[in-house]
């Protein structure tokens, strides 16, 4: 199929396109669509919600975070009157915390600069903080029905196996493509229903692996099912360079009080809070962690090393932290380290932490 010819040719593919793969999606949709309550309403606080909660995230995880965020702020106007430390703590689990913290800023400024009312034009959308062009789209046609089309892997690889589009994805040059691609197959006045579609077709149809193409309602014009090729799209050569970091989490407990540090700077847990680290190049044991503390002018004379925990990987997009706890009682001491703070067993719980400090403090704690 000669994309390029029929992009040139609009109101020829439109046509086309619409009754060979656009129609035949939405139909698709409409019989075998999950339920899920973002889908429900046209609320674009309530969309952007779900947006935000759903990057990076799948679904069966982001739900019970939706429904969360939306029994504790109906509003955009509660949102913003929230403290940031509880919206952090309500995301802990997801991850990119950026995320929250972005939304909270976002809250604010709508409900402080713009008196509660969202945006109601995809222009006007992707210049909120934390929006980008995939969710300034999906908020526009879900919210507003607006004619702009949404772009992310499930529809890059719909569009990459039915018009057989080898295009590298990791190119920004084959974005522009794609984008105006999925443009042009998006059929004038359905942008809610058709964006919806196309995204759940790649989600739950014509999925990375094992796509059930025998069931495919496109499958008589798929370029992909035509040659066989479905595993060989979409196209994306750039490799990820995964980073290894080890981190060497010391639990100090002094009179049944523990240790605890803000992040403060700038990173994936800016304004959550860990214990006290030691990060090393490599993993060390008990001998050569007592070292470090020393060097870190931790009082280590007298102190208990009362348990060492197991090394653990946590998995995040672009790294892999090795991760291992040791819980260390101290002597009464005049130990004041700069940033550190002493928190009740049950404060700690309570506070904003990286999902792999708030499941293994508790499990550490276990008998």
């Amino acid at each position: 199929m000669k994309i390029e010819v029929l992009l040139t040719k609009t109101h020829f593919f439109s046509m086309m396109i619409n009754e060979l793969f656009s129609n035949p999606l939405i139909l698709w949709y409409e019989q075998n669509k999950r339920d899920l309550p973002w889908r429900t309403t046209t609320d674009p606080y309530y969309i952007w919600l779900s947006e935000i909660i759903l990057q990076q995230t799948r679904v069966a995880q982001g739900q019970s975070y939706y429904e969360d965020f939306v029994n504790s702020y109906p509003s955009v106007h509660d949102l913003a009157q929230a403290e940031e430390e509880e919206v952090l703590r309500k995301w802990q689990g997801l991850g990119y915390y950026s995320r929250a913290r972005n939304l909270h800023f976002t809250a604010k400024y709508i409900s402080e600069e713009l008196n509660g009312v969202f945006p109601d034009t995809y222009d006007n959308i992707v210049k909120l903080k934390g929006v980008g062009e995939y969710t300034a789209a999906a908020i526009a046609s879900f919210s507003f029905n607006e004619d702009v089309a949404v772009l992310d892997g499930n529809v890059y690889r719909v569009l990459s196996r039915y018009f057989g589009e080898k295009a590298d994805i990791s190119a920004s040059k084959s974005k522009k493509f794609f984008q105006k691609l999925a443009q042009e197959a998006l059929p004038q006045g359905q942008a809610d229903i058709y964006n919806q579609a196309i995204m759940e077709f790649g989600a739950l149809h014509c999925k990375p692996q094992n796509p059930y193409c025998a069931l495919c309602p496109v499958q008589t014009s798929c370029y992909a099912f035509d040659k066989g090729e479905q595993e060989n799209f979409p196209v994306k050569t750039k490799k990820i360079k995964i980073k290894k970091r080890y981190f060497h989490y010391v639990i100090l407990e002094q009179e049944g009080k523990f240790y605890l540090n803000k992040r403060v700077k700038k990173g994936i847990w800016q304004n959550l809070y860990d214990f006290f680290l030691v990060e090393h190049k490599k993993e060390l044991n008990t001998e050569e962690l007592m070292k470090e503390l020393i060097q870190e002018q931790v009082p280590i004379a007298n102190a208990k090393v009362v348990k060492q925990g197991e090394q653990y990987k946590h998995v995040l997009s672009h790294q892999h932290i090795f991760a291992q706890f040791w819980h260390i009682q101290l002597e009464n001491t005049n130990f004041n380290k700069q940033g550190l703070e002493l928190f009740s067993y049950k404060e700690v719980e309570e506070l904003p932490k990286p999902i792999l400090i708030a499941n293994h403090f508790s499990e550490f704690f276990e008998e």
